[in-house]
């Protein structure tokens, strides 16, 4: 069983950075910015680009799948990024986007075999997904496949990592923890600074305050520091998390998941070596 979710924490180290450079492409910014996304900071193209599989959802319904952000964070950018452009034009820009960036970031790779093969496993891990309960994955997965390779690949990749994000979510849920507790509670163990969870738009009263809150259930001591239970608890969100993610992977032969990986490697270090990614993100990658 270790073995097992061992696989399918290392399927996300290698996804999820092809997944995430997408918020990082100058490619990506030159498609928000023809939308009439401001671009001076990324959240506005951001909130637009992933809530969009979602519709025109409200200010409420994309703060409760996000999790993370603070509602007042969500309500400054959803629903006022739908009068600037409308979730289906969103969708048709967030295809164009993805194949410019991944043209410029991979070259010649884009028309090779092995990313198309890589494209072609990952789909399938993706399409055996269960998304029930799942709104962010059921969102994405019921969009139409793109026909190149490398949108393929970016979209099952996409699908996959919201399949796993759904899931910690409810992970988090079940461990009493809410957004801005699951956060403090993170960076508690270490997973990466505070300064870093800053991107999520809770105030710094809201933090403390959550800090209490977690304090007094023995979580963390008066440093914000996580104690033993604390740290008890966010070893069983992660591993309950990577429980709910194995799904997609059963449907790969374990041949076939050694053969991803090896085809994902190539295209993992372009994306970290591209320097488009930050160098610390709110998941804590590498670090639990």
């Amino acid at each position: 069983m270790a073995d097992e979710l061992g696989h399918v924490r290392q399927m996300w180290h290698l996804l999820e950075p092809l997944h995430a450079v997408f918020y990082y492409a100058p490619e990506v910014s030159e498609e928000a910015s023809a939308l009439g996304y401001a671009t001076d900071e990324r959240w506005p193209g951001y909130f637009a680009w992933r809530a969009s599989p979602l519709g025109a959802a409200d200010a409420d319904r994309v703060a409760a799948v996000f999790h993370s952000f603070s509602p007042a964070m969500v309500g400054a950018h959803i629903p006022a990024g739908w009068s600037v452009a409308a979730p289906e034009a969103v969708l048709a820009a967030r295809t164009r986007a993805v194949g410019r960036a991944y043209r410029t970031l991979f070259g010649a790779r884009v028309e090779g075999a092995d990313l198309a093969e890589a494209a072609s496993l990952a789909r399938r891990a993706a399409e055996a997904a269960d998304v029930t309960g799942r709104p962010l994955a059921a969102a994405n997965a019921a969009l139409p496949w793109p026909e190149e390779p490398h949108l393929v690949l970016w979209q099952a990749a996409t699908v996959l990592r919201e399949h796993r994000g759904d899931g910690h979510v409810a992970a988090l849920v079940a461990a009493g923890l809410d957004p801005v507790e699951s956060l403090v509670s993170f960076a508690a163990v270490g997973a990466a600074p505070p300064a870093v969870f800053a991107s999520r738009g809770w105030s710094t009263a809201e933090w403390e305050a959550a800090r209490s809150r977690l304090a007094a259930r023995g979580l963390v001591d008066g440093d914000g520091v996580a104690t033993e239970d604390g740290r008890a608890l966010r070893a069983e969100v992660e591993r309950r998390t990577d429980e709910a993610a194995a799904g997609p992977w059963a449907a790969l032969g374990t041949e076939e998941r050694e053969r991803l990986v090896e085809l994902l490697g190539p295209l993992w270090l372009e994306a970290v070596g591209s320097g488009l990614l930050p160098s610390e993100t709110s998941l804590g990658i590498g670090k639990v």
